[in-house]
């Protein structure tokens, strides 16, 4: 909704993956934790494999994302600094792990997207097709929807329609452009 009213936005995994892709040390020590069959022959990552390994052991998935968010937060820093260069005024990140990678630190502002956990699980499982057990895997991967919202800056309720989702993203942008013009940040004002 954001990138379809102007504003440019970074997604933390897409970035990620493309990193895990073309970065041959990275290659390296992800075969390295997880095993050759961490990359498929065309060279692309083998999501469903690493996904498998990584959320039943807490301790591999967290070597992983020693190797991973680093270069992510790094990367998405360089490219908030070219989008500033270019003029843009604001710059959004969706990033599910924000918090626990330490990229909050990074940013002016947070916005934590809250729905019920029944409702998150569900749109999951039919935009990524998978099953509902891997969708809580995840979940459990992650801080407790109730500890972002404690940490985010804004919330936005999410357990309605489309409409009232963009009728409430409307309303945040509007906030977030008038806390931001005359200061280079949000959290200057």
């Amino acid at each position: 909704m954001l990138e379809k009213r102007g504003w440019p936005v970074l997604y933390a995994d897409r970035i990620a993956i493309e990193l895990e892709e073309t970065r041959p040390s990275v290659r390296k020590a992800i075969k390295k934790l997880v095993g050759e069959d961490a990359y498929l022959g065309s060279g692309k990552l083998n999501k469903p494999f690493i996904a498998s390994r990584i959320f039943s052991r807490k301790t591999l998935q967290r070597a992983i994302e020693r190797i991973v968010h680093p270069m992510v937060i790094g990367e998405i820093s360089q490219r908030i600094k070219k989008y500033g260069k270019l003029g843009a005024p604001i710059v959004a990140v969706e990033a599910a792990l924000l918090f626990e990678s330490g990229m909050r630190k990074h940013l002016d502002a947070v916005v934590v997207v809250s729905a019920r956990e029944n409702l998150r699980i569900r749109r999951v499982t039919k935009r990524d097709g998978v099953k509902p057990v891997d969708v809580r895997k995840r979940m459990k991967a992650q801080w407790p929807e109730e500890k972002k919202v404690r940490q985010a800056d804004f919330v936005l309720g999410n357990n309605g329609t489309l409409k009232n989702l963009r009728t409430r993203v409307d309303l945040l942008m509007s906030l977030i452009t008038a806390l931001s013009q005359g200061s280079n940040h949000v959290n200057d004002l």
